[in-house]
């Protein structure tokens, strides 16, 4: 009998021991082994990083990019970031959903500026900004541009791509941020060419975001504005988050040009972060 009540006093502390050793073990644990959200990035150059450098690759993936800025983040873990510049959103559908599947948790996408012709407006508009008067193909930009917007185009193209990546990541969050203002607004009224490209520079800006939102939101996506973001920063400020590099007369036009630098692309984090998508 002595023997085994001692027996069970032995079996009853050595549970009560491991029960300690297996709470303290469990509080020892590192945050870090936490599953982390498998995250995929999609979509343009400025998805891709472009304007911040150094680049990784012809796409212009940038390890500035918002994306990377995201995996340094103890939760998340970039899979990839499949951006690529001058990509529209039917490329994004055709040539960068591989690697999304079922395990995909958070998907980000930067896509559209391309459909309007972002490059074009900029190549055949930007005498305006140093006060000269664009040649015909700047109108013919801003009014195929505005075509794209009014006429439905872009809706119907931003809703596609993301259905799209909705069936290929059926478990993810879907998140689509817009664009910054690359020139900020400026009063209305004034009547020299410069001004006269910044307001219509406005319009579109805002015709595109409002594109995009609106397509997020009748798709069941998350829109991220990162307009008030970059107010008073923009390609002409004093403080410039948007890149504008004058060249020579013979020095080739940056490819980086109005696209943003280091300092945007932490506030595209930064926009994210606080809409606690990261």
């Amino acid at each position: 009998m002595g023997t085994a009540k001692v027996r069970r006093r032995h079996s009853a502390f050595a549970a009560c021991l491991a029960s300690v050793v297996m709470a303290v073990g469990l509080a020892m644990v590192p945050a870090q082994a936490a599953e982390k959200t498998k995250y995929i990035a999609l979509g343009d150059s400025f998805a891709a990083g472009q304007g911040a450098g150094p680049y990784l690759d012809g796409c212009y993936r940038s390890e500035n990019a918002y994306s990377e800025l995201a995996d340094e983040a103890k939760a998340i873990n970039l899979v990839t970031n499949a951006a690529c510049s001058g990509k529209t959103t039917s490329d994004v559908v055709n040539d960068q959903l591989r690697k999304l599947n079922k395990s995909t948790e958070l998907v980000t996408i930067t896509a559209g500026g391309n459909n309007i012709g972002f490059g074009n407006i900029i190549t055949s508009c930007g005498a305006a900004l140093a006060g000269g008067t664009p040649g015909t193909g700047c109108g013919s930009a801003i009014t195929f541009a505005t075509s794209q917007i009014s006429g439905g185009q872009l809706y119907r193209d931003v809703v596609a791509m993301i259905e799209h990546v909705q069936a290929a990541a059926p478990n993810a969050r879907i998140v689509v941020t817009g664009y910054p203002y690359l020139l900020d607004p400026i009063p209305a009224g004034q009547t020299d060419q410069r001004s006269l490209f910044i307001y219509q520079a406005t319009q579109l800006s805002d015709g595109l975001n409002g594109t995009i939102a609106k397509a997020a939101y009748n798709t069941g996506a998350t829109f991220i504005d990162v307009r008030p973001a970059f107010l008073g920063h923009g390609a002409m400020s004093r403080d410039p988050w948007i890149n504008l590099i004058l060249g020579g007369p013979t020095d080739p036009v940056s490819p980086d040009n109005f696209h943003p630098n280091a300092e945007g692309y932490e506030a595209y984090f930064a926009a994210l972060r606080a809409a606690r998508v990261f």
